[in-house]
């Protein structure tokens, strides 16, 4: 007899449009969790490798360079912005050369509130980096839908202005998959899973060029 957790597992549709999930009701938190395991499994298949290839080499350039790379996203995809800055200031810069400037632009309150009290809240990024860009640094814009009115604004002016862009995305990445310069987009339908991978892309991100300016010595004596 096939089990409920086995029922609930749909496979992708022909036209490679991810599986809804969940599709429908699980009877434990144990199945629940299995099935979202097996999903964000398969979300993260979905990633294109040569995306986040082109993207690791945009930030290591960036790095080397000493431009900034800003951050940005609403909701949990701040979080991820937020936690971006901190892993790649501190984290890359240990045991390597490089010494990262990164801003999140979801991260001070006191300025995100002025600007959407005053203005407009599809102004709160844009605003920022109208006031703290310059040509050559690179925006990172994280949103789930890809569609949030100020993340799709602040690619728009970004590539406007000579800034390279990377989104990640997720659902069918709306807008902001087609006007950043790369896209990593994890095919899924799932705010979590969605929300997980980003975060995952972030830290691996992080790691890669860390690593990659580190000894094999160094690389084994150190924890990432």
């Amino acid at each position: 007899m096939s089990t409920v957790h086995d029922l609930q597992i749909p496979a992708p549709s022909s036209d490679g449009a991810p599986p809804k999930f969940p599709a429908l009701p699980y009877s434990s938190a144990a199945t629940y969790f299995s099935a979202y395991a097996t999903e964000t499994a398969r979300a993260a298949a979905s990633v294109e490798a040569t995306a986040v290839a082109r993207a690791a080499a945009i930030l290591l350039d960036a790095y080397t360079r000493g431009v900034t790379v800003f951050s940005c996203g609403n909701g949990g995809s701040a979080s991820i912005a937020n936690h971006l800055q901190c892993d790649h200031t501190k984290n890359v810069r240990k045991s390597t050369d490089l010494c990262p400037r990164v801003m999140s632009l979801s991260g001070n309150v006191e300025l995100l509130t002025a600007i959407a009290n005053d203005l407009a809240y599809k102004d709160v990024f844009t605003h920022q980096l109208q006031s703290q860009s310059r040509p050559g640094d690179v925006l990172i814009a994280v949103s789930s839908s890809g569609r949030s009115a100020n993340i799709v604004g602040a690619l728009s002016w970004a590539r406007d202005h000579g800034l390279r862009t990377i989104s990640l995305t997720g659902f069918d990445g709306g807008e902001a998959r087609t006007i950043a310069d790369v896209s990593i987009h994890v095919n899924g339908t799932n705010y979590g899973v969605i929300e997980d991978l980003h975060q995952a892309i972030m830290h691996a991100l992080a790691q890669y060029i860390r690593q990659s300016r580190m000894t094999p010595a160094a690389i084994s004596a150190n924890v990432f």
